[in-house]
């Protein structure tokens, strides 16, 4: 690896976001997070109908299976771009690879698909609260048919700050660690979390999964959650006391931060409750929202990058 090449990984980031930018979500025929929730979706129906015992034993198998799978064909791929690559380009291998790699990244993450969904929420308030409610249903995983325009507008931002992370910040974060095979990774144990990881029938066969995905976005939630307060340290101690009322150990902190930033109550009734003292967000916090949300991603894209130009110099 020449002198250049310490720039690829964050080269490629910027590639993959302005491609992601540009062009959006590639088609579901050529989309691996589309591939990686079919094989889920092959197991996930028969695992969840077995005992406790064989469906813990069958879902880690499945899962196990398919990161493997998952990691290892981001690595044939990132194996053969530098083979093919490499050895004839010269000067500007660097340049191209980049745009080959950020072009394979970008499928990993998802910020303009997130940003437009929620956008789209508010503006299908405009067409009345049954447009509103099936509009959120597309992003969130809670029973929408009752709520009410408050509670559509407060399950919006908090899927946006909670997708900020999974669909953006981690992906990136791993991308930094260990290149796509470290970003294909997170965005299967991500898949197989929101697909397995609750505490009803499936409880059992997606408590690996679960757990898995806890782990990975352990340190990622708390960048996203620090991008997210920006320049206001102040509020820091009150992230401390809030982020852990949600029962997910790492959803509440982005979703904290920006109940903070905002001045509002974010709550899923029955299971938690940011920011008790805040105000019901209206129609302006959830574009102020978006505006944060970008910010934050654009600061936290730019730490990765340099994270992993960091890890790549040479010694």
């Amino acid at each position: 690896m020449n002198s250049v090449m310490p720039w690829l990984l964050p080269a490629a980031m910027g590639v993959a976001l302005i491609v992601d930018r540009l062009l959006g979500e590639p088609p579901t025929w050529a989309h691996p997070v589309v591939a990686m929730g079919r094989w889920l979706g092959l197991f996930g129906e028969r695992l969840s109908a077995l005992r406790p015992r064989q469906a813990f034993i069958g879902g880690t198998l499945a899962w196990s299976v398919g990161a493997l799978l998952s990691a290892g064909l981001a690595l044939g791929l990132e194996t053969l771009l530098f083979q093919w690559l490499q050895p004839w380009l010269s000067g500007g291998q660097a340049l191209l690879m980049a745009l080959a790699l950020g072009v394979l990244l970008k499928p990993l993450l998802a910020w303009r698909m997130l940003s437009d969904e929620v956008n789209a929420v508010e503006a299908a308030q405009l067409r009345g609260m049954a447009a509103a409610r099936q509009q959120l249903a597309r992003l969130v995983s809670r029973d929408t048919s009752s709520l009410d325009e408050t509670a559509v507008r407060e399950a919006a931002i908090e899927t946006l700050a909670e997708n900020l992370n999974d669909s953006v910040v981690a992906p990136l974060f791993w991308f930094a660690i260990a290149g796509l095979p470290g970003a294909a990774l997170y965005r299967f144990a991500n898949t197989a979390d929101a697909m397995w990881g609750y505490r009803d029938h499936r409880e059992w066969s997606g408590k690996f999964a679960a757990r898995a995905d806890d782990l990975l976005s352990w340190i990622p939630a708390r960048i996203t959650a620090l991008a997210l307060l920006g320049l206001h340290p102040a509020l820091l101690m009150r992230l401390l006391a809030e982020a852990p009322r949600t029962p997910s150990p790492n959803s509440g902190w982005p979703m904290a931060a920006m109940a903070l930033r905002l001045e509002v109550r974010l709550a899923k009734p029955g299971v938690y409750s940011l920011n008790d003292s805040g105000r019901s967000p209206s129609s302006a916090d959830l574009v102020q929202a978006l505006r944060l949300a970008r910010c934050a991603m654009l600061g936290c894209a730019l730490l990765l990058a340099f994270a992993a130009l960091c890890l790549r110099l040479p010694a």
